[in-house]
């Protein structure tokens, strides 16, 4: 429940509670109650770092020279190291001093980055269904947000040239036009993927407009069944206009750690840079330190966390459509996005939310939490071992057939 103690400031009040706060509400009473709940609310990976990434961290922190300020762009080494990795990866040149910078997360970065170049008027394209901070953060720097609708039926290629028109015809619609365009691909939360042939379109109608894109490549590492998702830098002449955001929270396992980079233009990094030398101080040395061993060791330590998620999502899919529950596995991401079976549909997601918790124990993400466009679905995200996603199945299986026998359809 909304705390109406305080008042709240201008800006504040742009930011509704979320929505994902009623169910993470009514979880932590069950759990306090004493329910063993299944939790697929929250993207927030349970697998652990590299061992000798974790060792070099502590070794770091050892040192004297280590504990001081370091710096707001990063270590030259470890913005060496991005630039390397992605020449390795994606075959993209960049120049680590003037199109790379360290950023506290993907998230601060792109928020920072909003806030940097974004004044009031100005409007930002924000496609819907959307991962909160992409729609916030334009909010929070004062401009305002056009949505773009994100296709959820049909196949990947009719996905993506409808949502090419989409994004056309909001533009053409906007008064005054759109300053820049956020992506997210692969995507969360709908799991959505596009070929280099996306990028490539949209970069040019980027460039014939003038408009700025900014791309989260947050799920860069977590692809399946031999997808490779490419980065919009791979476009010839991308950097022109646009920038890409990469971590090392899910490839990498390292969530907690808050290590991001910002990538590509380097009007957008040099404008970055600049708001975060009055802002912050950098991350802890020895972070940046291990994200060096992190970003210079064999890609396999990424391949081990990818192979779990797929075999996860494996059980999931196959457990829930055993058990009436038709869905698709991804190509990426560490998510499922599933479309509420069709006898609950009139509940609404945070309805049926409600009810998979109180009824299955098991919790999932309301699609409206992530804007209008995702009602009707839910978000599993899979940070519960295979032991536990095959219980969790067991008890959907019971809370659906419970359901069919007392309410006939």
């Amino acid at each position: 429940m909304e705390d109406k103690k305080y008042p709240e400031f201008p800006r504040i009040k742009r930011l509704p509670q979320y929505v994902f706060a009623i169910v993470n509400d009514l979880k932590a009473r069950m759990r306090r109650e004493g329910e063993d709940i299944i939790d697929f609310g929250m993207g927030n990976p349970d697998l652990k770092p590299a061992q000798h990434v974790i060792d070099k961290l502590c070794e770091s922190a050892r040192k004297k020279t280590t504990h001081r300020y370091s710096m707001s762009q990063g270590i030259p080494r470890l913005r060496k190291a991005i630039t390397d990795f992605y020449k390795d990866k994606f075959n993209v040149e960049l120049d680590p001093d003037e199109e790379a910078i360290l950023t506290i997360g993907s998230k601060e970065g792109l928020s920072h980055l909003m806030l940097a170049m974004l004044s009031p008027g100005d409007i930002a394209l924000v496609p819907s269904p959307r991962y909160p901070i992409h729609y916030y953060a334009p909010v929070i720097a004062g401009a305002s947000v056009l949505t773009v609708p994100l296709p959820l039926e049909g196949s990947d290629e009719e996905k993506q040239e409808q949502f090419l028109r989409n994004i056309y015809e909001s533009y053409e619609d906007s008064y005054p036009e759109p300053k820049v365009l956020l992506l997210n691909f692969p995507n969360n939360p709908t799991t959505m993927t596009v070929t280099l042939d996306f990028f490539k379109e949209i970069v040019t109608f980027a460039k014939k407009k003038g408009m700025w894109i900014i791309h989260d490549f947050a799920y860069a590492d977590l692809c399946y069944d031999g997808y490779k998702a490419p980065s919009i830098l791979q476009v010839e002449g991308a950097k022109d206009i646009a920038v890409e955001t990469y971590s090392l929270t899910k490839g990498f396992s390292m969530a907690g750690w808050r290590v991001g980079f910002v990538l590509g233009n380097p009007i957008l990094i040099y404008n970055l840079k600049r708001l975060k030398s009055y802002l912050d101080y950098g991350t802890f040395t020895p972070i940046q330190v291990a994200s060096i061993i992190a970003l210079e060791s064999d890609y396999s330590i990424v391949e081990k966390a990818r192979d779990t998620y797929s075999e996860r999502l494996d059980v999931l899919v196959e457990g829930l459509n055993k058990a009436g529950w038709f869905v698709e596995k991804p190509k990426a991401t560490m998510f499922l996005w599933a479309k509420i079976p069709e006898e609950f549909q009139h509940l609404g997601s945070v309805e049926f939310s409600k009810l998979l918790l109180t009824e299955a124990n098991v919790a999932v993400a309301p699609g409206v939490g992530f804007g209008e466009h995702g009602e009707g679905y839910v978000r599993f995200a899979v940070v519960e071992n295979k032991k536990r996603i095959r219980q969790a199945v067991r008890n959907i299986k019971k809370f659906l057939k419970k359901y069919k026998k007392e309410v006939p359809v």
